[in-house]
């Protein structure tokens, strides 16, 4: 999963960045800070592997892993090349989802490139330079279109239509993901690769003296606006987050309770990045290895599998699984398997969300 952090320039983006991945991406108080993107990958936290773990004793760890890239802040005309606009857009074309962090909070001494905070406006600035690069993109493609139709081809006509219809969305100032498609449609627009179709999860940046209070107005606001798109909202404290990152592990938990914060940043940007692309995790569990799988949800046990290897797929016989929570109560595989809660499952079934699974296969 690689999550793209998008947002004007000077509104914590990449202070978020750095304390989520400690990766050093510089942060400071003016525009463009940031013009090449910063990568860091972020082991997901998934407390199951330290329970499999101490079971097993295993040799090695391996964490699920999302990539984080942070993006060079965006301004009004990105979408004619102001600013860094057509490198920024370029960078957001190539990952999964967005997370477009807006600044929720008041301080006179951090500079807004606006003048004054609104995160409404801010939205609005960065989702219509996305939208005026999507109906670029969309005027070329129905142009094009429109002369190989000419020939009588009806599917063709039929896919132009929806391309049309799609621009007509987006010129009513909606990003492309809040158009309503049927399965067909939705292929047809997938292969335009509009910018604005990207899962969005809006991070609503706090100051630290509003951590564990009741949602500013600033935050309200934006989350009203993430429900009327269908898309994600959590609320995170990038200072904090910062804080947080220095600390030993065994603190942070003591430090959010007393902020009065139930998760922290990361943990909600996996959750609702997971949740947004349908991805779940399944683990493995042994001596050699404990780790866990992400694979989108509704897969099927070969072809997950054959997110291990290949040959796990082509070669598949069973997959003997148990839950996660049953093996958690009894404590052990062997346990589980005395109390029948090991099963065979074959090439139909549903891998689901905290399987601990041992796939046979044949090479």
């Amino acid at each position: 999963m690689q999550l793209g952090v998008i947002g004007l320039p000077n509104v914590g983006k990449s202070t978020l960045f750095n304390a989520i991945t400690r990766a050093g991406a510089q942060a400071a108080n003016y525009p463009f800070c940031t013009i090449e993107p910063n990568v860091g990958m972020v082991a997901v936290p998934d407390a199951r592997l330290d329970v499999l773990a101490k079971m097993h004793n295993p040799q090695k760890v391996t964490p699920a892993v999302i990539e984080f890239v942070d993006i060079a802040g965006l301004v009004r005309g990105a979408s004619r090349g102001e600013g860094l606009g057509n490198k920024f857009l370029s960078h957001i074309r190539e990952v999964d989802a967005i997370v477009h962090v807006v600044r929720c909070f008041e301080d006179e001494n951090v500079i807004h490139v606006d003048g004054s905070v609104d995160p409404i406006r801010d939205v609005e600035t960065i989702n219509l330079e996305l939208i005026f690069a999507d109906m670029e993109t969309l005027q070329k493609r129905v142009e094009k279109q429109r002369k190989l139709a000419k020939n009588g081809d009806k599917k063709l006509q039929a896919d132009t239509d929806v391309l049309e219809a799609a621009y007509r969305h987006l010129e009513s100032g909606q990003p492309a993901r809040t158009f309503v498609t049927d399965e067909r449609e939705a292929a047809i627009l997938k292969t335009a690769l509009l910018l604005t179709s990207k899962p969005c999860i809006y991070v609503a940046n706090i100051s630290e003296a509003d951590m564990g209070a009741e949602p500013n107005d600033f935050c309200r606001g934006l989350y009203a606006l993430a429900a009327r798109e269908g898309a994600e909202a959590v609320t995170i404290s990038a200072k904090t987050e910062e804080e947080l990152a220095e600390l030993p592990d065994e603190e942070k938990t003591e430090f959010l309770a007393e902020l009065g914060a139930a998760q922290s940043g990361l943990d909600q940007l996996v959750t609702a990045g997971y949740r947004l692309l349908g991805l779940i995790s399944y683990l493995t569990a042994g001596p050699k290895e404990v780790r866990a799988w992400t694979i989108p949800k509704g897969l099927r046990a070969p072809q997950a599998a054959g997110k291990i290897h290949t040959d796990f797929e082509r070669g598949f016989i069973r997959a003997e699984v148990v839950a996660f929570d049953a093996l958690l109560e009894l404590g052990s595989m062997a346990a589980c398997k005395e109390r029948g809660l090991v099963r065979s499952e074959g090439k139909e079934y549903i891998v689901r969300d905290g399987d601990v699974v041992l796939f046979r296969f044949n090479v």
